[in-house]
């Protein structure tokens, strides 16, 4: 959703019994989290105190791996969007380079034709075409008509030959001149190449971390969300159906808080810096995404009925995140920094509703239509806002 100054980013609050909140970045060691055991969870069942105790750290360890995925999948995000940028830039100084080359060499040849042309000018003013020499003719000629005839030849000659070497001239200095600029492309070419070399390097590695915390904390999670389900006598779906939206609201209660600063702060006349959502989109080669966005709809579509919502407000929230981000699952807005179909801002606010954020549209539109649900009530009312305001956000 991309925001205008006043929605500024958002950090998750306290929720849930006071101990479970939304990721925030930080990195955690997906390592160092103590996970409660299923001896632990039945243990406490006996007791409505233990149980109360059990459940505050199942969610606070739940928290933990999330927040230790988002961050690790955040650096990923922005790793992999600095090495795109890297070899976007390798790219355009490589067409420099070869341009400013295939211009230098254009230029030498000009001025090779030029110094020829110059050279076969010199010597006809030295013969006439033939076995005499030009001055020779002139100096015998007895016809007047004809010394007038040869030294307007002369003359006419030795200023198109001045002409020439002109030319010449400036032409031997504009190929020198492109020579060193395609010489200087080349080296800051050859410096991006390494460059990109080097970010592309660290955007594998992080991907790879990223992926790795995001296969722990899945795994982790789901046994988490079966204790909170034991220990509450539900189901683990219905405890992440439950989690997510109470750190939605969470993260929309900071939202609403940041904004009330920054107008409070406006009306004292304080600056205050301001975020904006900007504009323009790019789309990261991101390891593991699956840019589908009529499976993504299609998602959606089985999604919404669990919020009573139906066609009408499918049709809504086709027509807000096509505007949003095409249903891309690789969306990253270029000045903001949100990313995904529901253009999530700080991208890692997704985390609640799933470790693997950063790749699975499922998610991300599972936590947009959390926030959907808390923050306007259905698809058509975060619609009317989008469109009600310049620039479009929600």
């Amino acid at each position: 959703m991309r925001l205008t100054p006043s929605r500024g980013l958002f950090v998750a609050a306290a929720v849930v019994v006071g101990a479970l909140v939304a990721p925030v970045v930080t990195a955690v060691p997906a390592n160092a989290t103590e996970y409660p055991s299923w001896q632990d969870v039945e243990r406490a069942k006996g007791n409505e105190q233990a149980k109360k105790a059990e459940v505050s750290r199942v969610q606070a360890a739940l928290q933990a791996a999330q927040s230790a995925a988002a961050a690790k999948s955040q650096a990923a995000l922005d790793a992999s969007e600095k090495a795109d940028q890297a070899e976007a830039d390798l790219a355009s100084a490589a067409q420099a380079a070869t341009s400013l080359q295939a211009q230098a060499d254009q230029a030498a040849k000009t001025a090779e034709r030029a110094q020829q042309r110059a050279g076969q000018l010199a010597a006809n003013l030295y013969r006439d075409g033939s076995s005499n020499e030009m001055t020779t003719r002139i100096a015998t000629a007895k016809n007047p008509d004809q010394l007038l005839y040869q030294l307007g030849a002369l003359d006419q000659l030795s200023s198109t030959w001045a002409g020439v070497m002109d030319d010449a001239s400036v032409a031997a200095k504009t190929a020198s001149s492109l020579h060193d600029q395609a010489t200087r492309a080349e080296d800051e070419r050859a410096d991006l190449a390494d460059a990109a070399e080097t970010k592309a390097s660290a955007a594998e590695s992080a991907e790879a971390v990223a992926k790795a915390a995001v296969a722990d904390t899945q795994e982790h999670s789901d046994e988490l969300y079966a204790q909170l389900a034991s220990l509450k006598d539900t189901t683990a779906t219905t405890e992440q159906r439950y989690q997510l939206g109470v750190q939605v609201a969470a993260q929309k209660a900071e939202q609403q808080r940041k904004r009330q600063a920054a107008a409070d702060a406006a009306a004292a006349n304080t600056a205050v810096p301001a975020t904006s959502g900007g504009s323009g989109s790019s789309y990261p080669s991101t390891s593991g995404v699956v840019v589908d966005p009529a499976a993504a709809q299609a998602y959606a579509r089985s999604a919404i009925g669990s919020y009573g919502w139906g066609s009408d407000q499918f049709s809504c929230l086709v027509s807000l995140w096509t505007q949003e981000s095409g249903w891309r699952a690789n969306a990253l807005n270029v000045s903001s920094g949100a990313y995904g179909i529901p253009q999530s801002l700080p991208a890692n606010k997704m985390a609640v509703a799933g470790a693997d954020w950063r790749t699975n549209a499922a998610t991300q539109i599972n936590w947009g239509l959390a926030y959907i649900h808390d923050a306007y009530g259905s698809p058509c009312g975060a619609w009317s806002h989008e469109m009600s305001v310049n620039p479009h956000w929600y």
